[in-house]
């Protein structure tokens, strides 16, 4: 199989987000305003310039043979309002290092061989449920952090958040200095969530996490 059919191929049902045992649970009713995902810096490795392939498939590049390293994982979830309302058209972006913990960004003095199969850097807008879906590997640590993944949340209306995944109970969260500066039980919990296997495909991941914006 070519790189270009492994990601068009995989990309037509991969896109279907509604479809199979990945789709979203209904959103259950609220007794109050949800808490507000915290925000976070974006670090300094924002691409200064976008790959030429940053689509929601981070896993394979177009023309490439070979996928990228890593655990591969779906990480799924929603765009929300506090009081629960899917926030369709948002365009939800995502960035980290590759499974040998480099940034494929000019900036990172990491001195660890790159994954040229990694996309490293992904966008998607949310459909009418506010649901949004990436491919991508299970985050990796690198020299000073914890494992996380980048995200950058931005409303038809402008509004803009960026924020961190992090893997639910990892042992070195603790000792992670950006996660360390988030306030209150609560909103640290709301920043982690489970890597677990995918009911669809045992060699990958699932993880679900929703968004809450104002």
């Amino acid at each position: 199989m070519s790189g270009k059919a492994g990601k068009t191929g995989g990309r037509r049902a991969f896109l279907k987000l509604g479809a199979g045992s990945l789709a979203l649970a209904p959103l259950a009713a609220s007794a109050g305003p949800l808490l507000e995902t915290v925000d976070q810096t974006t670090g300094p490795f924002y691409p200064d310039e976008l790959p030429l392939d940053s689509d929601n498939d981070l896993v394979w590049i177009e023309g490439h043979d070979e996928p990228a390293m890593g655990v591969h994982t779906n990480v799924i979830g929603r765009v929300i309002t506090p009081r629960g309302k899917p926030i369709a058209g948002a365009k939800v972006e995502i960035w980290q290092c590759d499974a040998n913990g480099g940034y494929h960004h000019p900036g990172d003095r990491n001195d660890v061989q790159r994954d040229d199969n990694f996309q490293a850097y992904g966008s998607t807008v949310t459909d009418a449920e506010g649901r949004y879906r990436f491919r991508t590997i299970k985050p990796v640590a690198y020299p000073g952090r914890v494992p996380h993944i980048h995200y950058q949340v931005t409303t038809p209306e402008g509004s803009r958040l960026a924020t961190q995944l992090y893997i639910a109970g990892h042992p070195g969260l603790e000792q992670d200095g950006v996660f360390r500066r988030i306030e209150g039980e609560a909103r640290r919990q709301g920043v982690q969530a489970e890597f677990r296997p995918s009911p669809d495909d045992s060699a990958e991941l699932i993880a679900e996490w929703d968004v809450v914006i104002a």
